[in-house]
């Protein structure tokens, strides 16, 4: 069995997916409704804090570097 994500554009295209599920040829599953989670929030605590804290001075050395050189 394969599963797709589509979007209906038409009204009628929902009532076809029913007739089609009452023939046994697909399934509707039914989805979570899943609610916008910021970058932070979706990433925080996954790396420790010390890491995190190389990783920022990294990111601020280059950005200096880059002006330097830009």
């Amino acid at each position: 069995m394969k599963t797709v994500t589509i979007e209906l554009t038409s009204p009628r295209a929902q009532t076809w997916l029913k007739e089609l599920e009452e023939l046994n040829i697909i399934r509707v599953l039914k989805t979570k409704k899943t609610e916008k989670v910021s970058f932070s929030e979706k990433f925080a605590g996954v790396i420790s804090k010390e890491s995190a804290k190389k990783l920022h001075k990294h990111v601020e050395k280059s950005r200096k570097e880059w002006d330097k050189n830009s």
